[in-house]
């Protein structure tokens, strides 16, 4: 069966498990009617197409046969004021699986009259009907995904469309500047270019900020929204395992003084200063025979291997050597933060930071690597390392929160795109290029900012971008 935009769709909007409420969501054309075959009033009569929009009533949902399933309350969004811009019914039930499952299976027993809903086919529906455009569709994912407080707040800012008004604005700009242009080439009595190039440079200036403002965004967004891959190596009872708990506040990882007691990585969410942290502890990694053990080494060099942010943690007890050579050769490309650790045991300290840089510059790694002395006993350290996280990834400086932040790849590369085209005016401005060249990078400026927001969108890209949604939104 061929499916389109015309059909009646049916799912459980819900979550899939037992809960005191599940919604199963209807909506299309004929979503009045098909609930209607199955919905009973209080006083057992089939009178759903008499609810106005905008009410919800008590009732019972029958199969066809007109067996009870379970009381409901049935809200009706008549169209345009609903979430998709057409017919919507969302059946309220009791949140068992079995019921839920009852239910949905009742209203697309016949495919003709509606059928089961991709997902995020209702989203789809809402932007193809022009009740949200693409970056608000977006949101409304990114919104159910957020892991964290920064990337639900950000979220809502581009649902409530902060993110849109921003770039309907940029293209507002323009199209302005393109009109005149074309009406100066046609029309040249009646339009005058004469020292156009000194009025539009300003714009052109200015639309570039913004994009590069908005660029420098993205790093740090995609970080503070989806969180860093985080992890610590080191040789076998250095303090890796204590460092996670620490973070942690919690026992997470088995600690004592045998070497090698980690043998598997062991994963974690950290929250630092607002930072989420994918934190992974890893085996100590060295030679080792026992097969278990050098599973969980070859874990952790895969691992550090795909990491963001490398925690390189040294027992400063303990001689440094051709180990330590190996682990930091093998990250030499990331960012790294070495933790000289158990400093507490003043005494038995033989390893200082001085030896740290030399071994750094014999591998080859940049000595601007920040070194902090902690005490995994002591719990010293810890602030230190939040300082450096945040001034390796976020230059010491996070953008104000009100701000809206790029967390969006494909947002980025568009961005990037328009923010090329406009410096590609700019570049034919200073050359003293005539008017008409102008127009050709302006208006792939446009037609990539309009992408963001669907404005210039193709239908492949709608499949591909809805896909990614869950089902029932």
């Amino acid at each position: 069966m061929i499916h389109t935009n015309e059909d009646t769709i049916a799912a459980i909007a819900t979550a899939a498990s037992d809960a005191g409420i599940g919604i199963i969501r209807v909506s299309g054309s004929k979503a009045v009617s098909v609930v209607s075959r199955f919905y009973q009033n209080s006083k057992h009569e089939y009178d759903l197409e008499q609810h106005a929009n905008g009410t919800i009533r008590f009732g019972y949902f029958c199969d066809a046969k007109g067996n009870l399933i379970d009381e409901v309350m049935v809200s009706v969004m008549r169209a345009p004021h609903s979430y998709t811009k057409e017919d919507v019914i969302e059946v309220n039930t009791h949140g068992g699986t079995m019921v839920m499952q009852k239910i949905l299976h009742e209203l697309i027993s016949d495919e003709n009259e509606c059928r089961l809903a991709e997902p995020g086919e209702f989203t789809k529906r809402a932007f193809l009907n022009g009740r949200i455009d693409l970056t608000r569709a977006e949101a409304v994912m990114d919104i159910i995904e957020a892991k964290s407080e920064f990337a639900l707040s950000n979220s809502e800012k581009q649902l409530r469309g902060d993110m849109r008004n921003i770039i309907v604005d940029m293209r507002a700009q323009i199209i302005y500047e393109m009109a005149f242009i074309e009406s100066a080439l046609d029309d040249p009595e009646n339009y005058d270019l004469t020292d156009y190039s000194s009025r539009i440079m300003p714009m052109c200036d200015k639309l570039i900020r913004k994009c590069d403002n908005l660029l420098k965004s993205a790093d740090e967004g995609r970080v503070r929204a989806t969180g860093l891959s985080t992890v610590i190596i080191g040789k076998p009872n250095s303090g890796k395992s204590s460092l996670l708990n620490v973070l942690t506040g919690e026992e997470t990882a088995i600690v004592t003084d045998i070497a090698g007691t980690t043998r598997d990585v062991i994963e974690h969410d950290v929250k630092i200063d607002n930072i989420l942290l994918h934190v992974i502890d890893t085996a100590g990694i060295r030679d080792s025979a026992d097969k278990i053990e050098a599973i969980g080494v070859e874990k952790a060099r895969k691992f550090a291997k795909e990491a963001e942010l490398i925690i390189y943690m040294v027992d400063s007890t303990s001689q440094v050597g051709d180990e330590d050579i190996e682990i930091l050769t093998s990250v030499k490309d990331k960012k790294i933060i070495v933790l000289l650790n158990k400093t507490d045991k003043e005494d038995e300290i033989i390893i200082t930071k001085e030896n740290i840089q030399k071994l750094l510059e014999t591998v080859g790694i940049n000595t601007d690597v920040p070194i902090i002395t902690t005490s995994m006993i002591l719990g010293n350290g810890i602030d230190d390392l939040k300082t450096a996280i945040s001034d390796l990834f976020f230059n010491g400086k996070l953008v104000p929160e009100d701000e809206i932040y790029i967390t969006n790849l494909r947002h980025k590369q568009l961005l990037e795109k328009a923010d090329r085209s406009l410096n590609l005016v700019r570049d034919s401005i200073e050359q003293g290029l005539s008017e008409d060249f102008y127009t050709i990078d302006l208006h792939d400026a446009y037609e990539s900012l309009g992408l963001i927001i669907g404005e210039e969108v193709g239908d492949d890209l709608v499949e591909e971008i809805f896909s990614k949604f869950c089902m029932g939104k």
